[in-house]
């Protein structure tokens, strides 16, 4: 099965066409390093809760938006290369992101169930 890395982040309101840009670009670039697919979801519904929510694990503010992303590799094997070229890469080094980077949540999962 697949290798699935997810994000989840606090973007500024205003910066939604910005941000679809950047994730735009830096899809192509995952796709060119190994990725099979990114899929990029603004936060539409997305309930504040007071012990676990989206919101409180990225410290989304007033004027932010929860962003909720994954990206499928064929494995991990893949995805731990893809992602050392990505972060080798000079294009997706002049492709700043336009949030707080130090709020952005990720992580590996390999899949389980697929149907």
């Amino acid at each position: 099965m697949d290798y699935v890395e997810g994000f989840v982040a606090a973007v500024p309101t205003n910066n939604r066409e910005a941000y679809i840009r950047h994730a735009m670009e830096a899809a192509a670039l995952f796709k060119e390093h190994g990725a099979t697919r990114l899929v990029e979801c603004w936060g539409d519904d997305v309930p504040a809760g007071e012990k676990t929510s989206f919101p409180l694990a990225v410290q989304c503010r007033d004027d932010e938006t929860v962003v909720f992303a994954w990206v499928t590799w064929p494995s991990r094997e893949s995805r731990d290369a893809g992602m050392k070229a990505l972060q080798e890469d000079p294009r997706m080094l002049n492709n700043p992101m336009p949030f707080d980077g130090s709020r952005l949540i990720y992580g590996g999962f390999q899949m389980v169930v697929d149907e």
